[in-house]
This record gives structure tokens, C-alpha cells and sequence, in this order.
């Protein structure tokens, strides 16, 4: 028996749809790198903050679960 014959259809969505989600939280980390600047020596106090909050926002970012 095969074990995805075994699975009724809310499953397969329920799957597909955890799967996109996945794939969709991915493509947009990816995205916001290419938005944000990358992380150099600070030469004034906004570019400090910026960094920090950069971070911080990352760090959220990679706790909440999927």
C-alpha cells in the first residue's frame, strides 16, 4: 500500500500549503537582503542604529516558527 494513498485531502493541502508557506518565507528573506545595505564599520550614530535594527529584526525574524 502505498502510504500517500493513505492520506485523505486536507492532508495533501494542509502539506502543499506548509510547503509554499516554506518556500514563500525563503524567496522573501532572500529578497529583503537585497533591499537592506550591507554591514559595514558604522561611521555615525544613524548607520549604527540602522545595524542594530537590522539585527534585531533578523534575529525575531529567524525565532518565530514556521
Amino acid at each position: 500500500m502505498d502510504l500517500r494513498s493513505a492520506q485523505t485531502p486536507n492532508d495533501f493541502v494542509h502539506e502543499d500549503i506548509s510547503e509554499y508557506v516554506a518556500q514563500l518565507q525563503l524567496h522573501m528573506a532572500l529578497q529583503a537582503r537585497n533591499l537592506v545595505p550591507t554591514l559595514t564599520k558604522a561611521v555615525d550614530s544613524r548607520e549604527q542604529l540602522l545595524q542594530q535594527t537590522q539585527a534585531t529584526v533578523e534575529k525575531l525574524a529567524s525565532r518565530q516558527a514556521v
